[in-house]
This record gives C-alpha cells, structure tokens and sequence, in this order.
C-alpha cells in the first residue's frame, strides 16, 4: 500500500482480496432490507382487504337471499292457511247439506233442493257479511278476525257461541263516506286529486249484539279487583253476557265467593290462540300496559277493546271506571268510534341459521321495537335499509323502530316527534346518537324495515319487543320490521282526535304555560 492511500478508496475497491463488501462486515443498509420486506407484505395486505370485501359482499348477498326466502315462504305459509281454511269451510258446508239431506228424507226432491238452496244462500248471505257488508264498509272477517270454524264443536255450541258481527265505516262530521278507505287518489278529465279521509273517524255498528265479554286487569291492584268481581256480576246479571277472565283473575274471583263459577277461562296457550273466535269485545282495567298485555294475547285478529284507565298516564285509555255502567251500555248498544292502532310485525334473521325455520318470528309489537347495546360499553353499530335502500348506519346507544301509536313513548323520550295514532307510519328514531345531524324518520306504511349487526361490530346487540322478550343479535344478524295487517281497535270515548288531544293535555301538559299578559297598546297607554 503506498504511503498515504486511503484504505477505503473505490480504487482499493478493485484489487480482489483487498475489497471488503459490506456484508461481509456485517453492515446492512436497513432501509433496503425494509424495502424488501414492506413491499412484498403490502400486496399481501391489499389482496387479504379486497379478499375480506368480496367475502362481506357476498354475505350480504347471501343474507338477502335468505330474506327473500323466509319472506316468500311466509306468504306461500298464509295463502295456504287461507287455502285450508275455505277448504274446511266447503267441507262443513257438504256435511251439513248431507245431514240435512238424511233427516229430511220423507221430503220429495223439489223440497231438497229448495232446502240446499237456502242453505248455500244463508252461507253466501253470512260469508257476504263477514267479508264485505257494504260499498262502502269494511266488515269484522276483513279487519279484525279471521273465518276459522271450530270444528270440535256441535253445530248447537256454534250457534250459541257464534261471534258477534260488526262492520266499520269511515264517517265525516257524523256522516258516512261515500269512499273506500283506499281510495285516497282520484284521476278524473286529466286533473289528480285526493280525497279528504284527514278528517274521518272510524265508526263501529254492531249487525248482532255482542254475546262474550273478556276482562284483562293490571295484577296486585286491590282497587282493580274490587271494581273487577262488580263488573263481572253487572255483567252477567243486567247484560247476560259470558264472562271470560285470566285463571289468576278466575282463582281470586272464587276466593271471594263461589258465586263466580259462571265465570271461563282458559288451561293452555292453545286455547289463548282461539280466543279471538270466541270473544266478542275485550275490557281492560288498568293502564297502557294492560293495553299491551291484550294486544300481546292475540297473535292474529284482535277483538276491540274498551280500555278503562286505572293507570299513570293512560295515552291509550279513555273510559274512566266510575261511570263504566254508561259506558259500557252505549258501546254494547252501539256504534262507537273506534281507533285502529297500528302494529309491526317482526322477524329475526339469524346469520348462523342452517334453515329458515331456525329463524325467530313472527313478533308483533303495538309500540316499539327497540334495539340498544345492552350492557356492553362500546357504541351499537347497526346498518339499516328501507326495502333494498340504504338508510344509514346508526352508532350510537341504539334504534327505536316505533308504531305512531307508540310516539309517546320511548320513542318520544328519545327526541321522537308525537304522532296521532290513525296516522299510517314507522317512525325510526336513534337513541343518543354520536352525530350533530341524525334526526328521526317516519316512513311510510308500506316499507319493510331491515336493520343488520355487520360483521365488524365491536359488540353484540339486543333487541326487545314492547319492552319485553328481550334477545341478542350477533354479529350478521338481521332483524326484519314491517306493518302487520292486524291492528289493535280501542275504542273511542269521543272520537280518535278528540282523544289523542286530550291524552297529550293531560298526561304531558303539552305546551302548558302562562299566557301572556296583554296591558294595552302603547299608543293608549301614554294617553
């Protein structure tokens, strides 16, 4: 090496032996090897991100379809309801022509023959009545009850037992309508208008006079059962009606005095989900929970109900106990205004479910469903659309999905607006959302609601019906709202206005404040 030659030099670098590579030292530029480790990781990454999106997207895809499905079978499942039941209807209908036939066989054949015509037109005459008792009218089979006929019975119980017939007409300022209740669009010499059904109430008249009676009561209430054991006795004594109560209500009936075994009830939930062909008109003592709790009872059609406040608030309850005698001869004798109340069915779409009968449903609600956190610290997440649109995604404490009837309830707690009860709507209102613009919805009548746990959740969510029957939804479950076609018919002490009004007067002290005070204007002042 000659005296005064860097070691390092690049033309050191040349000579064989002499040159030292730095790896050979054991020095490596790290940000090459982070190079050659980041880059082929990242297109990992990106592939396993866009892997995961077209996994999600095909969950959903697969979530819809299994909606889709469980939608259909539902409505292949009621037309074949409907199918048996004219079928079994047909069927009664041959048997008793074949029975009649039998005893009557001393009869020439002309005289059977007028006797089987009697008999298909009085049945054409009652099915008539039950599923269209006018133009104008929408009849009790059409609204609140269904034409089951109960085969274990005699044709002697049927007739002693048989339901009371009614039918409903939309009336204006004391008049009946000349409209169909749908028929709200009118298209006539190019011009579109719409009928003015704002200011109709619904009227009910009784075509036979009511026979049976069931009475719900709010549970460990002294006042309650006092007032019950003295209606039932008026009841059965000035009305001569049947009297149907829950078995806690028949027990401490028969505590009081045997003098109440005239009294029915019923043994299993079999029998609860036949009691709409046996009742007549439903009264209810206590509050709007009482309400709920008749509504609950009835998976189907729903007698109307004449609620009696012995509550709180009593939104839903108009008819005050101390005069029920008056109340309950005018609405026996009829007509009566009534309220129909809306209510939502529901159903549960499990993400894990093999089968659609895995699924949970249907639940039927006459306030609220309500989706929260439950007890879990993180926000609900919840993706939510409105039939195949997307609505949004809520995070927050959860959603109330509410009947306009349940406006002022929790959903009115929660920043919901109040909305009158005849009014057709699903009101969507978020609970403490974490957004300065998420104002509640109301939609319309005919939407199917879908709200889904996506798969990215931090947590799971929970669900409660009514405030009760309280399940979890895990991640990629689906809960399905949509309006049932059984309403709740309460009936009116005025009329359904009338009443809404003075339910928000008296329980809320809506808009309640001094008024101004008026000293005259300025001008005469000064004089």
């Amino acid at each position: 090496m000659y005296k005064g030659e860097n070691p390092m030099s690049p033309s050191n670098s040349n000579h064989g032996n002499a040159s030292v590579s730095p790896a050979e030292n054991g020095f490596i530029d790290s940000f090459s090897l982070e190079d050659l480790i980041q880059q082929p990781l990242q297109g990992i990454d990106d592939h396993l991100i866009e892997f995961s999106e077209a996994l999600r997207t095909v969950a959903k895809a697969l979530r819809r379809v299994t909606e889709g499905k469980a939608s259909a079978q539902a409505e292949a499942a009621e037309w074949k309801h409907k199918y048996e039941l004219a079928k079994a209807q047909n069927l009664q209908l041959e048997q008793r022509v074949l029975s009649l036939g039998n005893q009557d066989s001393g009869l020439n054949i002309k005289g059977d023959e007028n006797l089987e015509n009697q008999i298909v037109k009085s049945d054409e005459n009652s099915d008539q009545c039950e599923l269209c008792s006018g133009k104008d009218d929408i009849c009790a089979h059409e609204v609140l009850r269904d034409g089951e006929p109960d085969s274990g019975s005699c044709p002697t119980s049927n007739k002693m037992m048989r339901k009371a017939s009614f039918k409903l007409s939309w009336c204006c300022k004391g008049e009946k309508s000349d409209r169909y209740k749908h028929d709200i669009v009118s298209f006539e010499k190019g011009n579109i208008t719409t009928a003015e059904r704002s200011s109709k109430q619904i009227s009910l008249k009784w075509e036979s006079p009511p026979h049976t009676v069931l009475i719900l009561t709010k549970p460990n209430s002294t006042s309650v059962r006092i007032l019950c054991s003295e209606m039932v006795r008026w009841l059965k004594e000035q009305k001569k009606l049947n009297i149907f109560v829950e078995p806690r209500v028949k027990s401490e009936l028969l505590t009081e005095s045997s003098y109440f075994s005239y009294v029915q009830t019923w043994l299993n939930d079999n029998d609860v989900l036949t009691l709409h062909t046996k009742v007549d008109l439903i009264v209810t003592l206590g509050g709007d929970g009482t309400v709920l709790w008749a509504a609950s009872m009835f998976k189907g059609p729903v007698p109307p109900i004449v609620p009696f406040s012995l509550g709180s608030l009593g939104f839903m309850t108009p008819f005050h106990s101390e005069h029920y005698r008056e109340y309950l001869t005018s609405i026996l004798r009829g007509p009566l205004s009534i309220t129909l109340r809306h209510r939502l069915q529901c159903h549960i779409i499990r993400d894990e479910a093999k089968s659609e009968f895995e699924n949970e449903g249907p639940m039927l609600v006459l306030n609220e469903v309500t989706i929260d956190r439950g007890i879990s610290s993180f926000l609900t997440n919840l993706e939510c659309y409105c039939d195949s649109s997307f609505v949004t995604c809520v995070q927050g404490d959860g959603l109330i999905l509410s009947t306009t009837s349940g406006s002022t309830a929790y959903s009115l707690a929660a920043g919901g607006s109040m909305v009158h009860p005849q009014v057709p709507g699903i009101l969507f209102t978020p609970i403490c959302p974490h957004s300065l613009s998420f104002r509640p919805l109301i939609m319309p009548e005919h939407v199917t609601l879908r709200v889904v746990v996506p798969f990215n959740s931090r947590g799971h969510a929970w669900v409660s019906f009514d405030g009760k029957d309280r399940k979890q939804l895990a991640p990629g479950d689906a809960l399905i709202c949509s309006m049932a076609p059984w309403p709740v018919p309460t009936a009116c002490q005025v009329d359904s206005t009338s009443d809404f009004l003075r339910s928000i007067h008296d329980g809320l002290h809506w808009n309640l404040r001094k008024t101004q005070s008026f000293d005259g204007p300025a001008d005469t002042l000064k004089k």
